[in-house]
């Protein structure tokens, strides 16, 4: 129940030029980014051929360093989801025309 009486305390102490304080009441307020965007040129993908490129384009720049593995395993995860999405899309799609085919029997 004395949240606030803190927070007005720690903020005091900060103003007063505790740097313990003011540290905690900046991280607070703004906290440390925890990633950045990712640079990186990639074809479209509008195939699921065109996520082999991409691949490719992601792993030619993690070896030359403009991305970390970390960001390079961000940007493949981005492209499996993209690559779950086009088998789901057909899946969807053998699924619509069997039914429709076994309905004209």
């Amino acid at each position: 129940g004395q949240s606030e009486a803190l927070t007005q305390k720690a903020v005091q102490m900060a103003m007063a030029g505790d740097m313990q304080a003011l540290k905690l009441c900046i991280d607070r307020v703004c906290p440390p980014r925890r990633s950045r965007p990712i640079k990186i040129k990639l074809p479209k993908v509008e195939t699921v051929a065109d996520i082999a490129v991409a691949q490719t384009a992601v792993i030619a720049a993690m070896a030359q360093g403009d991305l970390t593995p970390d960001e390079a395993g961000t940007v493949a995860g981005v492209l499996e989801a993209r690559r779950r999405t086009f088998e789901t899309t057909e899946i969807e799609e053998r699924i619509a025309n069997l039914e429709a085919e076994a309905a004209k029997e």
